[in-house]
């Protein structure tokens, strides 16, 4: 294969798989120069990657569309005439447009019999502990591609970056001492840390070292970004805290992290955002353990997380309840151990 290789990566979802995979795309850029290297993604994540200078075009599926929506696109690659397809979904959807004939595939390899053996019977098969970062780009060894240790990134246009400091110049962040970045949303109930975690931690920073607190979210996590928002701002007695919760597209949202001096996170694609924007990061884990590959990929990041629980982990993306009724993979962290750990790692410790 020669620096003219036309390369397609395939990942419709979610919006963490996305950013993880753009250490990938700049190492199999690195590899192939002057090749033309293509992404698949569903539309409403195709703004994480349409801007990234690693990659020629974007296609955009739009799931309404169903089977006919996924047909069409199959014949553009195929009309496209692609040597290389790098499936790092490996779904039911991936492996239809991977099935043509003619390029070479590669596969991620999930460890999918690991993850069952540690989810169903709670026996821990796994030999090594590989972070999704490196499992996809192990995908590509034998073309000699190895990880550049360079981590995340996001690459966001000036117009955005534009917008967003105007937005963020209305908030006067420069009266404050420390700007907090309260992550509580995620897309399953068992990656959820309690609100009430989130608001007591937002509270002691703006109490004790005169902090502003913003929150993000997408439009769903709006309910819980407003309550906390509320309910900060009422124990502290001043409005120190502002949700942007469903205000920011997802760009938009990385780039207003970049005010923040720390990002306290649930396990969601938000977590790594932050990271992708180099951001202090503490993430609280409930349901899903290191194993999977998720944690933040920063060697710097503190995970805090409830360990010696018989049951954990209950699953491998999370659930839509605690299947043993008591939860305390999550109501057991201590708010007071999250703040500490914070400001231990913003060199704030007392």
């Amino acid at each position: 294969m020669d620096t003219t290789t036309k390369t397609l990566v395939i990942r419709f979802s979610s919006i963490g798989d996305i950013v993880l995979s753009t250490p990938m795309l700049r190492v199999l850029r690195a590899r192939f120069p002057a090749g033309q290297i293509d992404y698949v993604t569903r539309t409403e994540y195709a703004e994480l990657v349409k801007s990234n200078q690693n990659l020629n075009h974007t296609y955009e599926f739009d799931a309404s569309r169903g089977f006919d929506g996924l047909r069409a696109l199959k014949k553009k690659i195929k009309d496209e005439g692609y040597e290389l397809i790098v499936d790092i979904h490996d779904s039911l959807r991936s492996k239809y447009l991977r099935s043509l004939r003619g390029p070479r595939r590669v596969v991620v390899n999930k460890r999918v019999l690991e993850r069952s053996m540690l989810v169903n019977f709670k026996k821990n098969t796994y030999k090594e502990i590989v972070p999704v970062v490196d499992r996809y780009i192990e995908t590509l060894k034998q073309f000699g591609i190895t990880n550049d240790g360079r981590g995340l990134e996001l690459h966001i246009p000036d117009e955005v970056l534009f917008g967003v400091s105007g937005r963020m110049a209305r908030l006067q962040l420069n009266r404050f001492e420390k700007v907090v970045g309260l992550c509580p949303g995620a897309r399953h109930v068992t990656k959820r840390w309690p609100a009430d975690g989130f608001a007591r931690v937002g509270a002691a920073f703006a109490q004790k070292l005169d902090a502003k607190i913003l929150l993000f979210g997408g439009p769903t996590d709006e309910p819980v970004c407003n309550q906390i928002a509320w309910e900060i701002n009422n124990q502290v007695g001043a409005e120190r805290a502002t949700s942007l919760c469903g205000q920011l597209k997802l760009l938009e949202t990385g780039a207003a992290m970049e005010y923040c001096d720390v990002v306290i996170t649930n396990d969601t694609g938000l977590m790594h955002i932050a990271t992708a924007m180099h951001k202090k990061i503490i993430a609280v884990f409930g349901s899903t353990v290191r194993e999977f590959g998720f944690f933040p990929y920063d060697p710097a990041a503190v995970v805090i997380e409830r360990r010696g629980l018989d049951c954990r982990p209950c699953s491998h993306i999370g659930r839509s309840d605690c299947p043993e009724k008591h939860f305390r993979c999550m109501t057991e962290i201590d708010p007071d151990q999250v703040f500490s750990r914070a400001r231990d790692l913003l060199g704030q410790g007392v």
